[in-house]
């Protein structure tokens, strides 16, 4: 492992418990060198990463100062003053012949008394009133029908990960790389010369080293595909503050004049961020306008980070992998960052080699890695492009910019037919999509058919019933910080 970090020790971490009979590995990091991390929110699949490692979730969350995740609230994307929530789960009581929205849309063109699609999601119902409990396993059950996530402070997150896998017999190594060895023949690397002149070799190398890629990137010279031209921020100001609102069980994404801010609320502190487009906001005019509304006190000075949108052409190359910033970056918009390290870590255990790794096993392992980036891509944009506001350069550009034709056909689809594009692979499904689609006014002009098969009547009367159900499964649950003061206070892990 070249490179510590989030990436890093993810990587270290799994493979040392996954795979303990089939590599020794070793970790190099230099303490000189920092994390990016400044304060993560994740997608719910971390949990299945933790439980696969035997991680306990009260003991994480307490040592990594975590609170809840039920979703993200979008403020002020579709224009301003708009605000909805996109849950981790399903809108309506997922018992349908066909999703939800369906119904719902073809109530709304009935002219019929339905509320905002929003109000019938359990998720964002409890997001919005900062309450918590866990889901339901019983699949009947209208609390089996949202999921969560955390938000956790990424310099607490590392260590975490370090004690685990130093346990499972990863060998750390001290110092910074200097110079890399590859082989005149095949060209694989070979070893890693460290400052003070030790040499540490092996036979597969995975590049963690962030933005500077330094094994994949700039050993390798694997070409990187730009992807400004639809993702235009490339800066990011960040800076953490004392909590004076409500915890809420949600992360904050409210669109800003160049691009957007983030509010990630821990147990301890929140993180705020203020990501934009360095064409359209000179730093200091960052800074200025993140602190102007961030909610308490700041904790430290406002720190900038630069970063580019896109992928590597080939994520595995020759004996190489790389995982996290150095195989490719999108920005933390939808709280992708670790999903995307957690993928590779998944796919490079089930494709890990017995000996020299086979072409094709790092031919698929590229392929999976090129879908789950592509696919988040076009999510991404959705956001930025299906917008009404025209008060900024940045969002005139946004707004009128040309978008990828894989992108134009699943809003075609969308708006056509009220159909999301289904596809195996990919992190975001029906629901994600729906929830943006209409939270920025992408209405449907027409429905799937089988949704007409309830009597109106009844289903009016189905969709009341249902809105006071999940009223009523709201007020019956947990405060969100009161649910964290009893399960995971972080001075348990004091």
């Amino acid at each position: 492992m070249v490179g510590g970090g989030t990436a890093g020790w993810m990587t270290a971490a799994a493979l040392s418990r996954l795979l303990p009979h089939q590599c020794e590995i070793t970790l190099v990091e230099s303490e000189a060198i920092g994390i990016v991390g400044v304060g993560e929110a994740t997608l719910p699949h971390i949990r299945g990463f933790n439980e696969r490692l035997g991680i306990p979730e009260a003991e994480f969350m307490a040592a990594t100062r975590a609170t809840i995740k039920l979703g993200i609230e979008f403020n002020d994307w579709g224009r301003i003053g708009d605000s909805y929530v996109h849950p981790f789960g399903t809108f309506g009581n997922a018992r349908g012949a066909v999703d939800f929205h369906h119904y719902w849309t073809r109530l709304r063109q009935a002219g019929l008394p339905v509320d905002d699609l929003q109000e019938y999601s359990l998720g964002v119902r409890l997001a919005r009133a900062n309450r918590f409990d866990f889901p339901s396993q019983d699949g009947e059950s209208l609390r089996s029908t949202y999921g969560y996530a955390y938000q956790f402070d990424a310099m607490q997150f590392a260590p975490y990960l370090r004690g685990i896998a130093e346990r499972a017999g990863v060998k750390r190594i001290e110092g910074r790389i200097v110079a890399v060895e590859r082989s005149p023949e095949s060209g694989d690397v070979t070893a890693v010369q460290l400052d003070n002149g030790r040499n540490v070799g092996g036979e597969l190398f995975v590049d963690c080293s962030g933005f500077g890629s330094l094994l994949l990137g700039r050993t390798l010279s694997e070409s990187f595909e730009d992807w400004s031209q639809w993702l235009p921020c490339d800066s990011a100001v960040a800076v953490p503050c004392r909590t004076e609102t409500a915890l809420s069980p949600f992360t904050s994404a409210t669109a800003m004049g160049a691009g957007w801010r983030w509010r990630i609320p821990l147990q301890h502190r929140t993180g705020n961020g203020y990501v934009y487009s360095s064409a359209h906001l000179d730093d200091d005019s960052a800074r200025a306008a993140l602190l102007a509304v961030v909610e308490g006190e700041p904790m430290a000075e406002p720190r900038v980070l630069r970063f580019r949108a896109g992928r590597r052409a080939r994520s595995w190359s020759h004996n190489v992998v790389g995982v996290g910033l150095a195989s490719g970056f999108l920005e933390p918009l939808e709280s992708t960052s670790i999903y995307l390290i957690q993928q590779a870590i998944t796919f490079l255990v089930e494709l890990f080699p017995a000996g020299a790794a086979s072409p094709s096993d790092r031919d698929e392992f590229n392929r999976l890695i090129d879908l789950e980036y592509d696919r988040i891509r076009d999510f991404l944009i959705l956001h930025y492009h299906a917008t009404t506001r025209s008060d900024s350069s940045f969002w005139d550009y946004v707004r009128t910019m040309a978008i990828p034709d894989s992108l134009a056909e699943k809003i075609e689809l969308f708006r056509r037919r009220g159909r999301v594009v289904k596809y195996r692979e990919g992190v975001f499904l029906d629901a994600s999509w729906v929830a943006v689609y209409l939270g920025q006014g992408i209405m449907p002009e027409g429905h799937d058919r089988r949704a007409d098969l309830p009597d109106e009547a009844a289903l009016v009367a189905a969709m009341t019933a249902l809105r006071q159900q999940i009223a009523a499964e709201v007020a019956a649950t947990t405060e969100h910080r009161r649910f964290l003061d009893h399960y995971c206070p972080m001075r348990r892990a004091a």
